[in-house]
């Protein structure tokens, strides 16, 4: 990092994090209490801090990784400051786990961009910054770090793993992921895309000695003709079926193989991936998940995904390969048909975001659902081509890992998508500087209209006393 590149970073880490704490003394006073799921984490951080270890609210369904992490914290901190009585362990002292969380998350996706796009030397510093703050700010993710939630702390040792997992700390990486496995089950999956990275890397280097050794034949990685695409997956399938090949994947990538391994061993002795209630989180195959995550991802990267030669270049391939889209189309239609799911809370919870979105859009008529698929394909489209760059199978890894993680939820969260998303928008190149900042205002003004809401329209159900707020 060059001089005036790290002053540039240290300015904006530090800034972002006053405006955090600005914001965070705001959202503390007009809500002391714990709000939503903050009334289940917030008494079992409190109860570790009294050292009543044993004490289990069944309504959790994560494990307790954040309530360790937040007594290893407060404790010493308490110690060292002199603090004594309620305010050690206080609803306002765990949510500023969160906030600490926000800058170390800033500064892994400042490293991970770093990483990523280190031999693109037409990315300016400034870009890398600019980038890195952005994805810092995205709304879905920044709106949890006010409140004592595992969001932030998941996406935190998720981010580190993969920053270990490209630097080739393998070991390292493995421990990290154990530790946002601790914060969030489904994590696991991406302890399966670090090793993936390795296993994708492996293969690309093989796929181009191939490529050499075959020159007259014109095979490429990146073609997207049916005949490539049998010749990629007849070599992937041999590839795999070497021993020799199992054995140099196996001898890398062993550390995620026994976290893997004790991820299965957690499952079959706790009788599935959930802990506490699971009458409300049962898994199904729930295809849409990827429709709306696609929609999802098109909202918060318009001005990578949405744009008018990124249409052009849709219809002029929809009319280059009609049997193909036509073929997707009914799957796509068959999919939305048999398998969509509607959550009890999804119904049932007018604070969340998720029930205008379902109430105004697939309720207003149930031939809605699938008039949205040649949006759905646009949407697949554009987002598979902004990552022509990566190489055809870390695209098929990162596919298999985004299907895992979304697929298997009934209910439709927006939290789900944050770390598809951020690692989707890591991965995928550079917009122009106009379009980068573009990107950043719109972040923050969805911020902006988020604590609007969640802070001044406040609103109580008829049956109830609490103030309600809106959130994501």
């Amino acid at each position: 990092m060059e001089r005036a590149e790290a002053y540039g970073f240290s300015g904006a880490m530090s800034g972002a994090f006053l405006l955090s704490c600005l914001l965070f003394a705001a959202v503390s006073r007009r809500q002391r209490g714990p709000y939503m799921d903050e009334v289940f984490h917030v008494p079992q951080a409190q109860a570790y801090c009294h050292g009543r270890f044993l004490q289990w609210d069944p309504m959790i369904t994560t494990l307790p990784g954040l309530y360790l992490l937040s007594v290893g914290v407060v404790k010493p901190a308490a110690w060292l400051l002199g603090w004594t009585g309620s305010v050690v362990c206080s609803v306002g002292m765990l949510r500023f786990i969160n906030l600490l969380f926000s800058a170390g998350n800033f500064y892994l996706l400042y490293l991970l961009l770093f990483r990523i796009h280190q031999k693109n030397k037409a990315v300016s510093g400034f870009q890398r910054i600019l980038s890195a703050l952005t994805l810092a700010a995205f709304p879905t993710l920044y709106f949890f770090t006010f409140l004592y939630y595992t969001d932030p702390g998941s996406v935190f040792f998720t981010l580190f793993s993969y920053l270990m997992c490209l630097y080739g700390n393998h070991k390292t990486s493995a421990l990290l992921g154990f530790c946002g496995f601790m914060f969030r089950q489904t994590n696991i999956v991406w302890t399966v895309f670090c090793a993936g990275n390795v296993v994708a890397e492996k293969l690309n280097e093989a796929w181009k000695i191939e490529l050499q050794k075959k020159k007259d034949e014109k095979i490429s990685s990146r073609k997207g003709s049916f005949s490539d695409l049998t010749r990629i997956l007849q070599f992937l399938v041999e590839y795999l079926l070497s021993p020799k090949n199992l054995v140099t994947l196996t001898a890398l990538t062993w550390p995620y193989i026994i976290l893997v391994s004790l991820f299965f061993v957690f499952v079959f002795i706790n009788g599935g991936i959930v802990v506490g209630d699971r009458s409300s989180h049962e898994a199904c195959l729930h295809f849409p998940q990827l429709f709306y995550f696609l929609s999802f991802t098109v909202f918060f990267s318009f001005p990578h995904l949405l744009t008018p030669t990124k249409i052009r270049k849709f219809l002029l391939s929809l009319r280059k390969h009609p049997v193909q889209y036509s073929l997707v189309t009914v799957i796509s239609l068959f999919l939305i048909w048999k398998f969509t799911y509607v959550h009890k809370y999804l119904l049932a919870d007018n604070r969340h975001y998720t029930f205008y979105v379902w109430r105004k859009v697939f309720q207003r008529h149930e031939l809605v659902k699938y008039l949205l698929v040649p949006f759905y394909l646009f949407a697949g489209w554009s987002f598979a081509d902004t990552l022509k760059s990566k190489s055809i199978f870390w695209i098929l890894m990162y596919f298999v890992c985004l299907l895992a993680v979304t697929v298997p939820q009934k209910l439709l969260e927006f939290r789900y998508f944050i770390l598809p998303f951020l690692i989707y928008r890591l991965n995928i190149p550079f917009l122009s500087l106009y379009k980068q900042l573009l990107e950043l205002a719109f972040y923050i003004l969805v911020n902006a209209v988020t604590f609007y809401l969640f802070l001044n329209r406040t609103f109580q159900w008829e049956n109830s006393d609490e103030v309600q707020r809106f959130m994501w």
